[in-house]
């Protein structure tokens, strides 16, 4: 419950009334605690109004500029002091968000920058009444549009190829029949992120009610600004699967894991290769917050990589590495 100052925006009371389900925000809106410490609301972006109670995105150094005088309550979230983005020929300010097609949304973050998929990233294992499915472009539409395919199709060069779909299924398995239900898994996309805790996911219907769902775990491929280099043996070019001399815990918004682990980390090649998760397994972890809050979360940890050329561009930020495909996990 809160007090409400006409005029000058709304004020923490000593009293907490929260819906019983969090809200959904959209595409790269920050779920976050309430500046009262109270519920989980979608925090305010770049340019929109803010209080005591409705907080600026932290993710995105954003801060609620109140301005003077010192009395106001109502302020604008503005991004803190950061070093701006360039991407096609326009620069964007720390903590802005833009659309860089009708695909992406992206923030650009102390001149870095991150996007997130505006079009249903889901996937459509192969079934009875669609053997083949594919994803289509529809005139007049951003997002493809999911179409069922006859298993063959007759081509001057003979049966078409299936389809690609961005993850390929491991089964169907007859071993994994149940009752009304032929169970089948996608493979595990490979990370977000080149370096530093980013996502990656799979699709399976291994459930009581068969339903396909979308399941996430952590990643980290490598720590950001790591010197692999420098442990590059002499006469050797790579250095494939490092393994952290001491332990370590990992942090997802300022929640840290409640025990500190000696992972494998994908390491770095001086002839241009890139190293690359090869063989991983999928294990829980419990992260304990600030504020007391346990989460409750899977992470890839790597068991081997593999060091290849072929690699990501640079400036790439829509380079399809985020769907080669890891072999071997065992989760």
């Amino acid at each position: 419950m809160f007090s409400s100052v006409p005029g000058q925006g709304q004020e923490c009371s000593g009293q907490c009334s929260c819906p019983s389900a969090p809200p959904r925000c959209s595409p790269g809106v920050s779920l976050v605690l309430d500046g009262c410490g109270c519920c989980r609301v979608c925090a305010k972006q770049m340019g929109e109004l803010c209080t005591e109670k409705d907080v600026c995105d932290p993710h995105k150094n954003l801060f609620c500029d109140i301005g003077a005088p010192i009395s106001r309550r109502i302020g604008v979230c503005t991004a803190r002091e950061g070093a701006s983005c360039v991407f096609g020929g326009t620069v964007y300010k720390s903590g802005e968000t833009f659309q860089s097609s009708c695909k992406y949304q992206c923030t650009c973050m102390d001149g870095a920058m991150g996007c997130v998929p505006l079009c249903s990233m889901d996937i459509r294992l192969p079934s009875p009444d669609c053997p083949m499915p594919r994803r289509v472009k529809v005139p007049g539409k951003c997002c493809e549009e999911w179409e069922c395919d006859s298993p063959y199709k007759d081509t001057l060069l003979g049966p078409a190829l299936s389809a690609f779909r961005e993850e390929e299924t491991y089964g169907p398995d007859p071993k994994m029949m149940r009752e009304n239900c032929l169970v089948q898994t996608t493979e595990w996309s490979a990370c977000s992120k080149t370096c530093g805790l980013g996502i990656s996911t799979r699709v399976t219907n291994d459930n009581h009610e068969c339903r396909l769902e979308k399941q996430t775990r952590l990643c980290m491929v490598r720590p950001c600004e790591s010197q692999m280099e420098q442990s590059i043996k002499k006469g050797k070019k790579c250095i494939r699967t490092p393994r952290v001399s001491k332990p370590m815990k990992f942090e997802i918004s300022g929640c840290t894991t409640t025990k500190s682990y000696r992972p494998k980390f994908c390491g770095v090649c001086l002839d241009g290769r890139c190293c690359t998760p090869h063989r991983t397994t999928t294990l829980p972890m419990e992260f304990k917050c600030p504020d007391g809050q346990v989460m409750k979360k899977h992470m890839m940890f790597i068991k081997s990589c593999a060091c290849h050329y072929n690699c990501p561009g640079e400036n790439d930020i829509f380079e399809a590495m985020y769907y080669k495909k890891m072999t071997g996990d065992t989760a």
